[in-house]
C-alpha cells in the first residue's frame, strides 16, 4: 500500500496483508463516538422535514444524545463497528496489497496513480461485499437511540445483531444497502488507500527530500487522504446508511433512495453528515495509517523481511 523506497517488486507473508484490518480496528476504537454522531444526522430526517428547520448540527446532535443515553451512548454498535473493519478493512487492504504486488512482479515497478486507483477500487468492491452484514448492524446498533422506546431493536452485541436479523427478517436484509456500500467502499478505498499511497511516493520522491519516511509524513499523507475519501464517498455514505437504517421496503432501490432525499431536502442533503464525517475520517485516515506504518515496521523486524 505505502509507496516502497525500492520499487523492485516485493513479496509479502499472510501477517503482512492482515495488518490493515488491524490498523482500522485500533482506529476504530478511538473515533466510533464521531462515526455514531455522523449516522445520527444522516438518518434525523423526520423531525424536520417539510418544516423549513435545518436539522441538528453536529454538536447539537451530541449534547441531545448525551444527555438522553449518556456517554456510554457515544459507544452503542462498537462490538458492530469492530467486526465491519474486521471483515471490511482486512479485505481491502489485503486485497490492494495483493493486487499491487501481482502488478508489480509482472512490470518490475512501483505503480503509477492511476493504476492504484484501478487497484483501489477492485479491492474496495470485495472489501463492500464482505463487510456489508457487519455495516447494516453497525448502522443500525447506532441508529437504535435515536427510535421511540417501542421501536427500538435492543441487539445485545453484534453476533445477537447478525443472528436476529437473518432469523426475523431474512438472510438477504444482511445485504440492505449493498450496491451503495460496495459502491461506497470502491470510492473510499481508492479515495483512502490508494491515495495515501500515492500522496506518500510524492511527499517523499517529488520534494527534493523534505520529507523522510517517518511520522511527520505518515501524517501529511494520511491527512491529504482523508479529504479525498471524505468527499468521494459522502453522498453515497448518505444513501447506503438511510437504507440500512429504515424499515424494510422502504426504498425500491439505492437510485431511488437517493431520488427520494434529493427531491424531498435538496442536493446539499446527500452531502449531510460531512463535518462529522470528515472529523471522523480524517483521524481515522490518519490513525489508521500511523498504526499500520508502525505495525508494518514491527512485523519486518519480528519476519526479518525486507
Amino acid at each position: 500500500m505505502s509507496a516502497e523506497k525500492n520499487a523492485a517488486p516485493v513479496q509479502r507473508g499472510f501477517g503482512y496483508l492482515m495488518l490493515g484490518g488491524t490498523a482500522s480496528m485500533m482506529a476504530a476504537s478511538c473515533t466510533h463516538p464521531l462515526d455514531l454522531l455522523k449516522v445520527r444526522m444522516q438518518t434525523n430526517t423526520s423531525a424536520t422535514r417539510g418544516t423549513g428547520v435545518r436539522p441538528p448540527g453536529l454538536v447539537t446532535t451530541c449534547t441531545r444524545l448525551v444527555a438522553a443515553e449518556g456517554i456510554t451512548g457515544l459507544y452503542r454498535g462498537l462490538t458492530a463497528s469492530l467486526l465491519r473493519q474486521g471483515t471490511y478493512s482486512t479485505t481491502r487492504f489485503a486485497a490492494y496489497d495483493w493486487m499491487k504486488m501481482q502488478v508489480q512482479q509482472r512490470q518490475g515497478r512501483d505503480l503509477n496513480t492511476p493504476e492504484r486507483f484501478a487497484v483501489g477500487m477492485a479491492a474496495g468492491g470485495l472489501g463492500g461485499l464482505v463487510g456489508t452484514p457487519a455495516d447494516v448492524c453497525n448502522v443500525r446498533m447506532q441508529d437504535d437511540g435515536r427510535l421511540p422506546v417501542e421501536q427500538r431493536r435492543g441487539y445485545k452485541n453484534v453476533f445477537d445483531a447478525l443472528f436476529r436479523i437473518a432469523r426475523t427478517e431474512g438472510v438477504g436484509s444482511l445485504y440492505a444497502g449493498l450496491g451503495p456500500n460496495v459502491q461506497r467502499a470502491m470510492l473510499m478505498t481508492a479515495g483512502q488507500i490508494a491515495s495515501y499511497d500515492t500522496c506518500k511516493s510524492f511527499l517523499l520522491k517529488g520534494t527534493g527530500g523534505l520529507f523522510q519516511d517517518n511520522l511527520i509524513t505518515h501524517f501529511t499523507a494520511s491527512s491529504m487522504a482523508g479529504v479525498v475519501a471524505t468527499l468521494l464517498t459522502q453522498p453515497f455514505d448518505v444513501i447506503k446508511t438511510r437504507i440500512m437504517a429504515a424499515p424494510k421496503g422502504t426504498y425500491a432501490s439505492a437510485f431511488a433512495c437517493g431520488a427520494s432525499t434529493v427531491k424531498a431536502e435538496g442536493v446539499l442533503a446527500l452531502y449531510k453528515g460531512t463535518l462529522p464525517a470528515f472529523a471522523r475520517l480524517g483521524p481515522q485516515t490518519i490513525l489508521t495509517f500511523v498504526f499500520l506504518e508502525q505495525l508494518r515496521k514491527f512485523y519486518r523486524q519480528v519476519t526479518k523481511e525486507a
